[in-house]
């Protein structure tokens, strides 16, 4: 969508927002899919509440574009325009245990910047791609760390009520991949409390860390991350496994030879390949085993 209202584009500037006029969304994913729109990026969080009430206005719809590493989005021209946060520099503020964070910090520079200053208790998440607000989103998690373990404090705009509000730890519910937020609240920022820990140790651990994804997933190829949710009890990736699924693909979309959980772009896949494929894997698990996985990568396709 390319927005050519001129009362619009006149303001923009004035709010601190970058029009970036038919941007692909395939150089703003992992996977490397998506069509083309226009891309707002926002450099001041508080002109999030009067940036949106004009686009309402002018019945202009949008969706709110975090790292792209866990999204697959539909593919020609997109019928809504990209919100982005800009990144602050410094994006990660520290007073004792608590790190105050921009949503569109990298998460492992965040995890790093901790653990240089002796804060540990995130160093499963070192390697986990995209920022800490689509961490936040789903509350990301790797070998038996979850990010909302440690939140005390976030700020978002909350579009029910159309402006910023700051929610404390107890009004947030956090699960496994999922959380309490509503699908239109926009992280902003977060405060997060962690444990004292010595460098050396926190180091000790994200070099496990590394070595274990390494050795397991496709880190150098285009993906989403792991495509399901691991059911209770089991896993994904091990279910597509045994299946014999790894290599299987349909275009240039293809289940890793590393790890069967996750999904990778072999060269241009179309975002309707990858749909396929996830819906033909999907299918053969419930026929298999009788489990209907659910998808872990976010969905933009309708």
């Amino acid at each position: 969508m390319r927005i050519r209202d001129p009362r619009i584009l006149a303001a923009l500037p004035e709010l601190g927002v970058e029009h970036i006029a038919d941007a692909s969304l395939a150089e703003h994913t992992s996977l490397g899919i998506g069509g083309a729109t226009d891309l707002l990026l926002i450099r001041r969080h508080g002109a999030l509440p009067e940036l949106i009430r004009l686009l309402r206005s002018a019945g202009i719809a949008y969706k709110f574009l975090g790292g792209g590493t866990n999204l697959l989005v539909r593919d020609a021209e997109l019928p809504w325009v990209v919100l982005q946060l800009a990144r602050h520099d410094p994006d990660v503020r520290l007073e004792g245990n608590s790190a105050h964070v921009d949503a569109a910090a990298d998460l492992g520079r965040t995890v790093t910047f901790c653990a240089k200053n002796d804060l540990g208790g995130m160093e499963g998440l070192i390697g986990v791609p995209g920022t800490v607000g689509g961490a936040l989103r789903m509350n990301a998690g790797a070998y038996g760390t979850q990010i909302g373990s440690y939140v005390r404090q976030v700020e978002l705009y909350r579009a029910a009520d159309a402006r910023i509000e700051t929610l404390w730890e107890k009004q947030i519910s956090f699960e496994y991949r999922h959380t309490s937020f509503a699908p239109d609240d926009i992280m902003l920022a977060v405060k997060l409390e962690l444990p004292s820990k010595p460098y050396r140790e926190i180091l000790q651990g994200i070099r496990i860390c590394n070595e274990k994804r390494r050795s397991s997933q496709p880190l150098n190829q285009k993906s989403a991350g792991c495509i399901f949710k691991n059911p209770p009890g089991g896993s994904a990736g091990r279910m597509i496994d045994e299946l014999g699924l790894k290599g299987f693909s349909v275009g240039d979309a293809r289940v890793s030879d590393r790890h069967a959980n996750f999904f990778v772009n072999a060269g241009r896949a179309a975002c309707s390949d990858m749909l396929s494929l996830i819906a033909q894997v999907r299918q053969r698990v419930h026929a298999a085993y009788g489990v209907e996985l659910e998808n872990e990568v976010i969905l933009w396709t309708e």
